[in-house]
């Protein structure tokens, strides 16, 4: 499994959003990005942190950043969830964990005891060069942009 640290180079990657439309790190330079992976739509964890992200928006745009959702759910499962909770950001469809496997975040889980493999809810703020200024891997869903905000 790739592991990747604070000032390391983020791997580049190349996929489709919401929209259909291809997007690329490399499409962001210049600015920060928020870069959150997440285990699925539509779920209690996921929709809490999408939405404090999304409540937040006006704010981390106006600090330079640009946020990116990832998770291994269709386009069409993020035009649902985009509609549903009226997100304003990207949502990075990854069926095939290309960029999840990329970044190191699918693994083992231990939930309620039982383990099983699946995403792992990690956050990267990458710089406008394109390094890792800072992972989250214990991801405060309901708080998260003051989470970010306070390592910055």
């Amino acid at each position: 499994m790739i592991t990747l640290n604070v000032g390391d180079k983020a791997p580049e990657f190349k996929a489709l959003n919401q929209s259909n439309e291809p997007i690329s790190l490399t499409d962001f330079r210049g600015k920060k990005v928020i870069l959150y992976f997440y285990p699925k739509d539509n779920t209690p964890g996921c929709t809490a942190e999408a939405c404090n992200l999304n409540d937040n928006y006006a704010d981390l745009t106006d600090k330079g950043f640009e946020v990116i959702g990832v998770s291994p759910d269709s386009i069409e499962s993020h035009q649902k969830f985009i509609a549903k909770f009226n997100l304003s950001f990207n949502l990075i469809a990854d069926p095939d964990n290309e960029v999840i496997n990329k970044y190191g975040v699918w693994g083992e889980k231990n939930m309620y005891g039982k383990k099983s493999m699946g995403l792992l809810r990690t956050t990267f703020i990458i710089d406008e060069e394109g390094k890792i200024e800072h992972i989250f891997k214990k991801v405060k869903t309901k708080d998260h942009t003051n989470q970010i905000l306070e390592k910055l």
